[in-house]
């Protein structure tokens, strides 16, 4: 009987590549709200780059989830 890798290689696709984004998501928030707490006068000038660097880093998650459903 022959076992077929590509089940696992997405898999570890999905894992990897969905991880990283995850964690500087919650880096990039949380400082932005360490910044926020420390000067809360700058909170209108910090809130878009964040949400701005957030989209990009979850644009890299979809990019991989595509890849991973492709292979």
């Amino acid at each position: 009987m022959e076992v077929s890798l590509v089940p696992f290689a997405k898999a570890a696709v999905m894992a990897i590549g969905v991880a990283f984004p995850a964690y500087s998501i919650g880096k990039i928030g949380a400082q932005a709200m360490e910044s926020i707490g420390r000067n809360p006068e700058s909170a209108s000038k910090i809130l878009v780059p964040m949400l701005l660097s957030c989209a990009f880093a979850e644009a890299i998650a979809i990019y991989v989830l595509v890849i991973a459903f492709t292979i």
